[in-house]
């Protein structure tokens, strides 16, 4: 009987080592299961946030120069009424562009020979740009801006394609996507635009 209980022992013990085992790999895959879940969330989360209401933008091209670069990442905030001298990111056909808030709805907008833009006949103080610039206008001036329209222009003006051109025109509220606030690349240069 004595051998019995001895032979009986080690086998309990072996029985009890295995299913502690079992338990700690059920806890572990239910802690990283947790883990995985809560992950994926806050990625879908933040990937709304960035989608919805803080889109980020890559800038390209040279449009608004110098006060966006190409290679430039930029926050934009959703905003459907921005103000005169605001950056704006807008839907034109499948492109998202970059440009500045001139004319406002119900505005007269008018642009010299020299590229001086006056708006309801006073000339507008544009302490941004490097050149003045008429460049490429196929638009009859002066002209008004319609209701729940924008006129915008970039701050290159010699190259920039913007409302001074038929082809793009007004911008329209639905286009909107938001106001450009802040540039969080390059890091040396990060920091509110305007």
């Amino acid at each position: 009987m004595e051998k019995r209980k001895n032979i009986e022992k080690p086998s309990l013990e072996l029985l009890r080592g295995e299913l502690e085992r079992t338990k700690y790999q059920q806890e572990y895959r239910r802690t990283l299961l947790n883990t995985v879940s809560v992950l994926i969330v806050v990625a879908a989360l933040a990937v709304l946030v960035a989608m919805v209401w803080l889109p980020v933008l890559e800038i390209y091209g040279s449009s608004m120069n110098p006060t966006l670069v190409e290679g430039d990442y930029v926050v934009s905030i959703s905003a459907k009424n921005p103000d005169r001298g605001e950056l704006v990111a807008y839907y034109f056909g499948n492109k998202l562009l970059v440009k500045r808030v001139i004319g406002l709805p119900g505005e007269m907008i008018d642009i010299n020979e020299e590229g001086i833009v006056s708006v309801d006949g006073k000339p507008l103080d544009e302490p941004y740009l490097v050149e003045h610039a008429l460049g490429e206008c196929d638009i009859e001036l002066p002209l008004e801006v319609p209701q729940e329209q924008y006129f915008v222009l970039g701050d290159r003006r010699s190259t920039s394609l913007d409302s001074r051109n038929k082809a793009m025109g007004f911008i329209g509220q639905d286009q909107l996507v938001g106001k450009v606030v802040f540039r969080i690349w390059p890091l040396g240069r990060i920091g509110q635009v305007g």
